[in-house]
């Protein structure tokens, strides 16, 4: 488990965590609360290892917020800061 500290193309800041499973399956999560548990709690969720998908309460109204309140996939890559993440291991 990684979380890091980004901005987003808007100027606030978000934590976003990244969960690797032993099996090498991937899963992330964010949180523009600053709450680093929040984030790990979704990006375990988005890896399949916690079982009940995590409530997020919307701060920004920002794309991801409002894709995960939706229920649909978030577009990770919306923004440019994600890309840049350099996540350990790889």
């Amino acid at each position: 488990m990684h979380v890091h500290s980004m901005r987003v193309a808007s100027g606030e800041e978000a934590l976003v965590a990244r969960a690797r499973t032993k099996e090498g399956k991937v899963g992330f999560g964010f949180s523009f609360r600053l709450d680093a548990a929040e984030a790990r709690h979704m990006a375990e969720w988005h890896a399949g290892v916690r079982k009940d998908r995590p409530a997020v309460q919307p701060v920004l109204d920002h794309p991801w917020e409002r894709a995960w309140l939706a229920g649909q996939d978030v577009e990770w890559k919306s923004e440019p800061g994600f890309a840049k993440i350099k996540w350990l291991p790889e």
